[in-house]
């Protein structure tokens, strides 16, 4: 697997500033996984051109649906009220899905934006993906600017926990932040609600592992991770009852089934490093980790057990996977098979 490439920051970084300069240029497009952060940064566009109470005419937002280059002519055309600047937003519209009569539409009103009107183009619920030959793409590389919001490295990542943690009158260590995030996942859209969460359980002045563990709720890879790892210390039991659980909560098998594959064949890359004196950045560029912490977790987890089971169990999952997707066999069952299987082979031998 091929290491994911860093997202590119620069045109984030100059907005940063130009929000902070009041200089917040007329053209631009929001793109991005992290929902949370693109909300915040186009909160404060929005507080900075066109707060103030007349937010109701200087505001206009318009849905892709029934987008066209006619209501976004009228919309840039109309004056500010009582105010320096206008804002346009548009939601979900691929522009370089438009026919070429519109594209050509868009160019033309795109290229002669007046001064005091600010347009940014919002991809949320669909995906983007730029077509660097056409005029548009040129167009926003000369005088606009696209603002990708991704995931967040794991240094950033924490300080925002702590910061966060912090307004809630509570102090967190920098472990215990990378814990939560492989607990929870490193989308700040998500993380968000969980600090509140364990801000408000934890008592004392330091939230705790045991605070986060009693109120935090587990991504499916984080659950499974405990399942694998009961295996490895012999205890079946807790390994039974983290399947069980996760069935009583109606996770679909073939979900389960995903995540359990795709751990096993984690632990066995660990496994094939510690055999190769590898360490945590090899597993992180293999798999495309943004955070050590997962990493370090799969080296620990993979001291546990022999090549061979490793090797073993990724076959043996990729086998009952195929199961469950051709022969129509009861979902519940071969993970429970599995299950046992994996549990009563030894983890450690030759």
């Amino acid at each position: 697997m091929a290491p994911k490439s860093k997202p590119d920051t620069a045109a984030l970084q100059q907005l940063k500033k130009d929000l902070s300069a009041g200089t917040v240029g007329s053209l631009y497009l929001f793109h991005g996984e992290e929902v949370y952060l693109r909300d915040y940064y186009l909160g404060r566009l929005r507080e900075l051109l066109v707060g103030g109470g007349m937010e109701e005419f200087n505001l206009h937002t318009l849905s892709g649906k029934d987008f066209t280059p006619r209501m976004l002519e009228e919309a840039v055309d109309c004056l500010p009220m009582m105010s320096g600047r206008t804002l346009v937003l548009v939601y979900d519209y691929d522009l370089w899905k438009a026919g070429e009569s519109d594209r050509e539409a868009y160019w033309k009103i795109l290229s002669d934006l007046p001064e005091y009107c600010c347009v940014v183009f919002l991809y949320d619920l669909i995906s983007y993906k730029a077509d660097a030959r056409t005029k548009l793409a040129a167009l926003f590389k000369e005088k606009g600017s696209v603002v990708q919001f991704a995931r967040q490295e794991q240094g950033d990542l924490t300080d925002w926990m702590k910061r966060r943690f912090r307004s809630l009158g509570k102090d967190i260590d920098s472990e215990l932040c990378r814990y939560l995030i492989f607990l929870c996942g490193d989308l700040m859209t998500g993380l968000i609600g969980e600090i509140e969460k364990v801000g408000a359980y934890a008592k004392g002045s330091r939230v705790t592992r045991e605070d986060i563990d009693a109120v935090a709720t587990p991504q499916l890879d984080a659950v499974v991770f405990r399942m694998t790892d009961a295996i490895g210390a012999g205890d079946f039991d807790k390994a039974a009852g983290v399947l069980g659980d996760l069935l009583r909560m109606q996770e679909p098998p073939i979900k389960i089934m995903f995540s359990l594959g795709k751990q096993l064949r984690q632990l066995y890359s660990a496994r094939l490093a510690l055999e190769e004196h590898k360490g945590a950045q090899y597993l992180m560029e293999l798999w495309g980790l943004r955070s050590s912490y997962p990493a370090e977790r799969l080296l620990t987890s993979a001291r546990r057990f022999s090549l061979r089971w490793c090797r073993r169990a990724a076959v043996r999952c990729g086998q009952t996977d195929l199961a469950m997707k051709s022969t129509g066999g009861d979902g519940k069952e071969l993970l429970t098979d599995l299950l046992l299987e994996l549990a009563g082979a030894p983890a450690k031998g030759a």
